[in-house]
C-alpha cells in the first residue's frame, strides 16, 4: 500500500548490481568475525584500536548495568543526567584540551545539533565539498547562508572567506580525516586562513578520534593546534569503540547547546553501560599506547602491499585505504569475491560516494596480525587478477 515507486527504484538497483542486503555478524567485532558460519578477516569495521570488544570496556559496561540498570528513562535536561554523564564530559574535555565537552547520542546527531543551533540567517557556513553526510544535513537545517569549497582547495576556501566578510559569523567546517578517501584535511593552513579572515573552524574528527594525535586526541592535537579550533566534533562509535558523539568547545557554547541543541534536548541519554565503557576507553587509550604503534605498523604494511599489487588506493595517509574500482557493479563483485576468499571488505558506491567512484574501503586495526594482512593481500591479488583489476 503506497510508495509503489520505491519498488521500481529497488528493482533498478538490483538490475544494476548495486542492491545490497544487510550482513549480520555472528561474533564479536574483532580482526576476524563470523558471518554465515564462516570465519572472515574483518576489513570493514571502524574498530581501529580493537576497543569494541576490549575486556576492560566490557567489564566496565557490565558493572555499570548491574549497578545503575539498563537505561536512564529520560532526556538529559529533565531526569536523565547521571553524575557519570557529567564526569565523562569533564574527562573528555580534559582529554581534548578544551574548556568543555557535550555528548550527543551519535556523531551524526552531534553535527545536526551543533550546526542547526549555532548558526542563524546572519551567518555563513563554509564547507568542504566532500564533508560527511551528517555535516551536509546539519547545514540543511540551518538558516545560515552556505558556500561549498572545492575539496581541500585552499585557494577556493580563501575566495569564500573574501566573498563573505559581511557575515556575523563565518564557520569553516571540514572533516579531519575524510571517511571515503582516508586523506587528512590541511588543518594548519585552514586555521591560518580562518584567523586571517576572522572566521571560526569546526573539525569533524570522526575518523581521527582515537587515530591521530597524542593518545588519539585527533587532528587538532596532531597538528599542534590546541586552542585554535572553536569546535571539535567527534564520535565515540569508531576507534573509541562504543557509541555516541561529542563536541569539545568553550563552556558558553556547551551551555547554549544544552538549551538549543535539538538532538540533545529530545533524545534519551546514554545508558550507564555506554557511559562507563566510553570512560574506560579514554583510560585505555592513555595507558595502552602500543595499540597506536600496531595500528600504524599495520596501516603501512597493508597500504604498501596494495600499492605493490597495482591497486589504485588514492591519496589516503590513514588506516582508511580505499581500493578504487570506479564501476559500481564491478566494485560489489570484487567485494563478493573477496568474501568467498575469506575477506570481509564491503563495497561502497553511489550515493555514499560519487557515481563512477565506487570502491572497496578497507580499514586495518591494531588487532590485525601480520598473518591476517598477508592472507588478505593474497586474496586481493587472486581476485584482482580474476577481475582484470590489476595486471
Amino acid at each position: 500500500m503506497g510508495f509503489e515507486h520505491l519498488r521500481t527504484e529497488l528493482e533498478e538497483m538490483k538490475q544494476a548490481g548495486t542492491f545490497r542486503n544487510l550482513v549480520a555478524l555472528e561474533s564479536a567485532q574483532h580482526n576476524r568475525v563470523t558471518i554465515d558460519g564462516k570465519e572472515l578477516i574483518q576489513l570493514s569495521s571502524n574498530n581501529y584500536l580493537g576497543l569494541a570488544a576490549h575486556p576492560r570496556l566490557a567489564e566496565q559496561a557490565a558493572e555499570a548495568a548491574r549497578t545503575f540498570g539498563a537505561g536512564t528513562g529520560s532526556v538529559r535536561t529533565i531526569a536523565g543526567t547521571l553524575e557519570m554523564h557529567q564526569a565523562f564530559e569533564r574527562e573528555l574535555a580534559t582529554f581534548k584540551h578544551t574548556e568543555a565537552a557535550l555528548v550527543f547520542q551519535s556523531g551524526f546527531a552531534t553535527n545536526l545539533g551543533v550546526l542547526s543551533a549555532l548558526l542563524g540567517p546572519e551567518d555563513v557556513v563554509i564547507s568542504d565539498e566532500l564533508n560527511h553526510a551528517s555535516i551536509i544535513d546539519g547545514i540543511r537545517l540551518t538558516k545560515a547562508k552556505r558556500r561549498i569549497y572545492k575539496h581541500v582547495d585552499l585557494a577556493d576556501l580563501e575566495a569564500a572567506l573574501q566573498e563573505t566578510q559581511d557575515a556575523r559569523t563565518r564557520l569553516i567546517v571540514t572533516d579531519g580525516v575524510f571517511s571515503m578517501d582516508g586523506n587528512i584535511a590541511p588543518l594548519p593552513e585552514i586555521v591560518e586562513l580562518a584567523e586571517r579572515y576572522d572566521a571560526l573552524v569546526m573539525v569533524d574528527d570522526a575518523h581521527a578520534s582515537g587515530v591521530l594525535g597524542e593518545a588519539g586526541r585527533g587532528t587538532v592535537n596532531h597538528f599542534g593546534l590546541d586552542g585554535r579550533v572553536a569546535l571539535q566534533v567527534g564520535t565515540l562509535s569508531k576507534a573509541i569503540g562504543v557509541l555516541g558523539g561529542y563536541v569539545a568547545c568553550e563552556q558558553h557554547v556547551k551551555d547554549y547547546l544544552i538549551h538549543k541543541g535539538r538532538p540533545f534536548l529530545f533524545s534519551t541519554s546514554h545508558p550507564p553501560a555506554v557511559v562507563e565503557a566510553n570512560r574506560e576507553a579514554l583510560r585505555v587509550m592513555e595507558e595502552e599506547t602500543e595499540l597506536f604503534d600496531r595500528l600504524w605498523e599495520n596501516t603501512e604494511f597493508f597500504k604498501q602491499g596494495l600499492r605493490d599489487l597495482g591497486f589504485d588506493i588514492g591519496t589516503s595517509t590513514t588506516p582508511i585505504t580505499p581500493v578504487i574500482v570506479g564501476d559500481e557493479a564491478r566494485c560489489h563483485e570484487l567485494s563478493d569475491r573477496l568474501r568467498q576468499e575469506g575477506v570481509f571488505a564491503q563495497g561502497i558506491a553511489f550515493p555514499t560516494v560519487a557515481k563512477g567512484k565506487a570502491r572497496v574501503r578497507t580499514i586495518v586495526t591494531a588487532e590485525h596480525t601480520r598473518e591476517d594482512l598477508t592472507t588478505a593481500l593474497a586474496a586481493f591479488e587472486k581476485v584482482g587478477r580474476e577481475l582484470n583489476l590489476i595486471g
